[in-house]
């Protein structure tokens, strides 16, 4: 990372150049009608500057952000902007300047990982900003194509602040809800109409370029330029030097395009020579300054000349207050860029080379590519694109501009280097895409000779790069592949092969393929080795603050704890995860992982309301997150939520959105499928949830497959549903011997109330019970309800059956009979009421009661408690003293023991 952070300096200075206002300008005219009206936008909230280039927008929003009473943001954007990541970034830095804090509160949920949507983070930020008033000032908005970036400020725009007013200048109508706007009231807009000079302003303007011009003459400027503020500059100072002002301003006529090309003809001619070859040499840059003019033109005493130009006329524009920086006026840059290639073509591949090796030796990719391009040097420009691909897209999450930077190379280009086909597919890989993977790893294979023999350094070093070592990565990207199949041979076999090709030093290859050799063990079931693995790589990944791995990790854990039936294990995970993935009160997006994990655990415990809360805020972070697994599972995990609470119309919405978001096929890493099909057989939909079985070729002869397990439960249940019981139990029967050879709890759990279901269909009843009894054992400590409940009516009768043989002592194991009335409970209304409450409770717990319950059993404080349920302290000291009451106790410690011998809590 060394090589990174000696160019941090410069790339600060470069980004504040886009968050600089710019200042007053000599001969500056106010216009009091316009900021008359720009006063209208902190009420109405929405400000739109509207006209093509060269009438002033800037300067007038910069003079009225300047005058007026709010804290102004400001940010020039530029087409790097368009990638998401990138533009909210650089508005957060912008708001801190205005609002400082903003920045070090919110930028936390930029990454990384980057989210792969921004609305969670505008949310923030509008919460942030909730009690605060500034003016967010976006200038030349139309370099935006990006529709995530219109999509999530429009979202700002309907959803800001009271305080916050946001400011667009543009020479087009940004692509956003205006007419709804407009209709609301809440758009201020100023177009060509109000931004020409009026006579009088336009005799104000000219008056600092020719004195005593007559007003004859200054209405037939206004009138040949219509109010054009950059032509009516221009025309001033070509004024300067002719002796016959009349015969000037009669001598042009005709369009702005025109205008501009004669008056600024006439203005580049009056330099000297030295200042003209400066101002058509320089032309190629976006941004100059002292240093870079020297690089480009090969002379020395650029700043003198930048500060020569600055003073002959509105050429340039000042980006600091230092003068350190400048950029050329938008329509004289196009004049001089058109001027250099007619005079000098020759020179301009020239100028661009210059211009990227300054970049490049800065590590500024974005511009040192960009000149690149220009100069035809696109094998220099792959190559850069290459160092930094680990950095921008792993490290800061910014896909659109390694998408954009790829799209200005030639395919033949790209196709000869295999370390752009990797990053191709490695980001369809890391999306979900899977589908055009395969393709792009095979042209790897298949590059030319030669690449090898190029050294390759990635800006942040080879410990922290995916692409260092070409072989390998490709290796572990089949590898991945073969996960999401399922294919624990293949995951493993690729994952030994990477590490035989991994050099020493390459840790991040290196720990993803010792990561990969885990899952391989746990798609074949063997769930203990896969946790020692993953949880050690919990620990590296997040002593090197590696976030997204680090988050990962974690959530690899909780799957596995909970697939061995270890849901207090699982939570402890999460909580972990949280406390590394929340800093300073506020959540990472990563962090969106641990609460969709609480989520699913509260959610088998009945705790519906728990579970909602986290699966609420989890959802919302997965959403920004880069990896989109756990997004699926906790929209599949709101579903049950919603089927639960009485929302099957709620439940189906979310499950089809889960299903949208998973990737590749269904499987042991991507469960959404087979949740959706169980939710779909839980509402009556046989036919779909049999398509699901058909689709993934799950038939009743298939042998146990650990990887496949979860289709196979959904095909238990459809053959149950169809009166085909004895195949049903075949099913489970070779998944229960599965289960049992390798320990997983959690498949018993779930194989065993299903057996029981079969059994009982089946007519043996009391196997059925047993069978039962065994699976509540097992699920009691660990507080699971839901996978019994989610089985509906058919396992309420039995439980009922249960209840019956347990008092009539014909029972041969005793469940606690508190949970068996949890478990009732859980069934909800209708279902049958053998109620086991035991003596001493004559009112039963209430949902809530049992939530203080537990948290008094974990030790948790009463204010703890209250910040944990987002209640009164008051409420909580209510509901504990409900508990002590209904299980007859004088204290928590009593309540507890109480609460554990009547097996109320595990």
């Amino acid at each position: 990372m060394a090589e990174w952070s000696a160019t941090a300096p410069e790339r600060d200075v470069l980004l504040a150049t886009k968050l600089y206002m710019p200042g007053p300008r000599p001969g500056q005219v106010p216009r009091p009608r316009l900021m008359a009206r720009l006063d209208e936008g902190p009420v109405r909230g929405l400000v739109s500057v509207c006209a093509p280039a060269g009438y002033g927008k800037t300067v007038l929003l910069a003079d009225w952000a300047r005058r007026g009473g709010h804290p102004a943001a400001w940010l020039s954007l530029d087409a790097g902007d368009n990638d998401p990541a990138r533009f909210w970034r650089h508005v957060v830095a912008a708001l801190d300047r205005a609002r400082p804090g903003t920045g070090e509160r919110v930028a936390p949920l930029l990454g990384p990982p980057v989210p792969s949507s921004f609305q969670g983070l505008v949310t923030a930020l509008i919460n942030e900003l909730a009690a605060e008033e500034a003016l967010l000032v976006l200038d030349d908005y139309h370099v935006i194509g990006s529709p995530q970036v219109h999509e999530s400020l429009a979202f700002l725009a309907e959803h800001r602040p009271a305080g916050i007013c946001v400011v667009l200048a543009s020479r087009s109508d940004p692509p956003l809800p205006l007419a709804r706007l407009r209709a609301r009231g809440q758009l201020t807009e100023i177009r060509v109409g109000e931004l020409r000079f009026t006579p009088a302003e336009t005799a104000e303007l000219l008056q600092h370029a020719v004195s005593a011009l007559p007003d004859g003459l200054v209405a037939a400027l206004a009138a040949r330029t219509e109010g054009w503020a950059a032509g009516l500059q221009l025309a001033g100072l070509s004024l300067r030097g002719q002796d016959d002002a009349a015969a000037f301003v009669a001598a042009f006529t005709g369009s702005h395009r025109y205008v501009l090309d004669y008056l600024a003809e006439e203005v580049l001619e009056g330099q000297d020579t030295q200042l003209r070859m400066f101002l058509l040499e320089t032309s190629v840059l976006e941004r100059l300054s002292g240093p870079l003019c020297d690089a480009v033109t090969g002379r020395k005493g650029s700043q003198a000349l930048l500060e020569e130009a600055e003073r002959a006329g509105p050429f340039l524009v000042p980006l600091d207050e230092v003068r350190g920086w400048w950029r050329y006026h938008h329509l004289f840059a196009d004049l001089l860029r058109a001027r250099l290639q007619e005079e000098q073509p020759g020179r301009v591949p020239d100028l661009h080379r210059n211009a990227a090796a300054w970049y490049a030796g800065y590590g500024l990719a974005d511009d040192a590519i960009g000149h690149a391009v220009a100069a035809g040097e696109m094998l220099w420009a792959a190559r850069i694109i290459e160092q930094h691909y680990d950095l921008v897209y792993y490290i800061r999450g910014e896909a659109a501009t390694i998408h954009r930077w790829l799209s200005v190379l030639p395919a033949e280009v790209i196709r000869s280097r295999p370390r752009l086909l990797l990053a191709q597919a490695h980001m369809a890989a890391t999306s979900g895409h899977f589908e055009v993977v395969e393709p792009l790893l095979d042209a790897v294979e298949c590059a030319p000779p030669g690449w090898a023999d190029e050294p390759f350094a990635p800006v942040g070093g080879a410990a922290a790069s995916n692409l260092v070592n070409v072989p390998a990565l490709t290796t572990l990207i089949r590898s991945y592949l073969a996960q999401f199949r399922g294919d624990a041979e293949a995951t493993a076999a690729f994952a030994e092969q990477a590490l035989a090709e991994i050099k020493p030093g390459e840790r991040l290859l290196s720990a993803n393929a010792h990561v990969f050799l885990a899952v391989a063990e746990w798609l074949r079931g063997r769930l203990t080795e896969a946790e020692r693995v993953i949880a050690s790589s919990v620990t590296e990944w997040r002593e090197t603050g590696q976030l997204t791995m680090t988050a990962w990790s974690y959530w690899s854990l909780v799957l596995i704890q909970r697939a061995q039936g270890r849901l207090d294990a699982a939570v402890l995970t999460c909580e972990r995860a949280l406390d590394t993935l929340v800093t300073a009160g506020r959540p990472t997006r990563a962090a969106g992982l641990g609460y969709v994990g609480l989520a699913e655990v509260a959610y088998q415990r009945d705790e519906l309301d728990v579970a909602l809360r986290h699966a609420t805020e989890g959802i919302a972070l997965c959403r920004q997150f880069v990896y989109i697994v756990p997004l699926a599972d906790g929209l599949a995990t709101l579903a049950m939520i919603r089927q639960a609470t009485g929302d099957p119309t709620g439940a189906l919405a979310a499950i089809a959105e889960a299903d949208q978001a998973s990737p590749g096929p269904a499987g042991l890493l991507n469960p959404a499928p087979a949740r959706r099909a169980r939710l779909l057989q839980a509402q009556g939909n046989l036919a779909a949830a049999a398509r699901f079985a058909q689709d993934n070729g799950l038939g009743p002869d298939d042998e146990a497959d650990y990887a496949r397990e979860s289709g196979h439960l959904v095909l238990a249940r459809i053959l149950l549903a169809q009166d085909r019981t004895g195949h049903a139990l075949a099913v489970l029967d070779r998944l229960h011997a599965a289960a049992v050879a390798q320990d997983r709890a959690g498949s018993l759990i779930e194989i065993g109330a299903l057996r029981a279901l079969a059994l009982a269909a089946a007519g043996d009843e009391a196997s059925a019970v047993t069978t039962l009894a065994e699976a509540l054992l097992l699920a009691c400590p660990q507080g699971y309800a839901r996978i019994f409940a989610d089985e509906g009516p058919p396992m309420a009768a039995l439980l009922g059956r249960l209840i019956a043989a347990q008092r009539a002592g014909q029972a041969a194991a005793k469940v606690p009979l508190g949970y068996l009335a949890r478990l009732q409970r859980a069934f909800g209304p209708g279902q049958p009421a053998n109620d086991p409450l035991p003596a001493g409770i004559v009112d039963p717990l209430t949902s809530r009661e049992l939530e203080v319950l537990k948290m008094m059993a974990a030790g948790r404080s009463n204010q703890a408690i209250a910040r944990e349920l987002v209640v009164s302290l008051d409420t909580v000291k209510k509901h504990v003293g409900h508990v002590l009451g209904k299980l007859g106790a004088a204290s928590r410690t009593e309540a507890v023991a109480r609460a554990r011998q009547l097996g109320l809590i595990p």
